[in-house]
């Protein structure tokens, strides 16, 4: 499958396709599925320096094309991450580039894990998840303000040499304007867009379905949102971009990557379709041999040309 070979932030992946964090574990809950190592790399549950449980209560909604979900970042921490986690997938021959997802309230936080995860060499690239909320800025998400996302994204940038991507949050009025804030900042490169905010209510109790009250939107109904940021970003910045939300067909990536895009990332449409991964694989290959492109990149923008 030489036409899918994609290189991204001069690291080589097999293909331009990946996993959302939070959507495919650590790669060992699919290999029953299929083998996670077709994918041009994976991203794993995102990490923070202590253990969580995520949030109390209803944490999952089904919403007509997609899902609610406020799991609250439920992970092991990134010290089991090291002794357990990442020797049973090595273990298990996953060998795809892992993106590791990296979380934190406060800007400390971020650094503390950034240092942590630029010493586990099988860890390729860091997403630099920017939607969790600061603590010391009221509870206001990183991204929502464009100084702090700009600030952590420096600080980050300070404390590690792997590849940084940052992760956008659509719950902005100016995505554009935070992604250009986080390139002069340092980052290589942005995914987006994460989850849009919403909410769901039970009808017989009359309150919020959700624990949390609200949660992120994400499925089908989001890719309309994601596609139109992508394009706004793409002409924005001059780092690559990973294109997510709402991908469920290899038809859906080819929207994306036109765009602008450079790799795509599949999410919660994996939940009712666990072998979508290699579907839009296959799907991109075949399209490329059907159309006579050569290699995938040149798909990449072509909405803008």
């Amino acid at each position: 499958m030489s036409r899918l070979k994609t290189n991204f932030l001069g690291i080589e992946f097999k293909n331009p396709v990946i996993t959302s964090s939070g959507c495919f574990g650590f790669g060992l809950e699919y290999k029953d599925y299929f083998d996670p190592n077709i994918l041009g790399g994976i991203g794993i549950k995102g990490l923070t320096l202590e253990p969580r449980d995520g949030n109390y209560g209803v944490r999952i909604a089904e919403t007509p094309a997609g899902m609610l979900n406020c799991v609250g970042l439920e992970n092991p921490g990134i010290e089991y991450f090291k002794t357990h986690t990442l020797p049973l997938m090595k273990k298990e021959g996953i060998t795809s580039n892992i993106v590791a997802n990296i979380n934190g309230s406060t800007i400390e936080d971020y650094i503390a894990i950034g240092k942590e995860v630029e010493n586990i060499s099988e860890i390729k690239v860091i997403e630099l998840n920017i939607s969790c909320p600061n603590v010391k800025d009221g509870g206001m998400a990183f991204g929502a303000n464009p100084e702090v996302a700009g600030k952590v994204t420096e600080e980050v940038r300070k404390v590690t040499t792997k590849p940084l991507v940052v992760k956008l949050s659509p719950n902005v009025t100016d995505v554009a304007g935070i992604a250009k804030i986080v390139e002069k900042n340092g980052a290589d490169a942005v995914s987006l867009i994460n989850t849009v905010l919403g909410m769901a209510i039970d009808i017989n109790t009359g309150k919020p379905l959700l624990g949390n009250t609200f949660g992120g939107l994400s499925g089908p109904a989001v890719k309309p949102i994601a596609l139109r940021m992508i394009y706004q970003v793409y002409k924005a910045v001059n780092i690559p971009i990973v294109g997510m939300g709402g991908i469920a067909s290899f038809e859906d990536a080819l929207e994306f990557m036109m765009a602008g895009a450079s790799i795509v990332s599949l999410g919660s449409a994996i939940f009712p379709n666990p072998n979508l991964p290699v579907e839009v694989v296959e799907g991109l290959e075949k399209y490329c041999e059907e159309k006579g492109i050569k290699n995938i990149k040149e798909i990449v923008g072509l909405a803008h040309r």
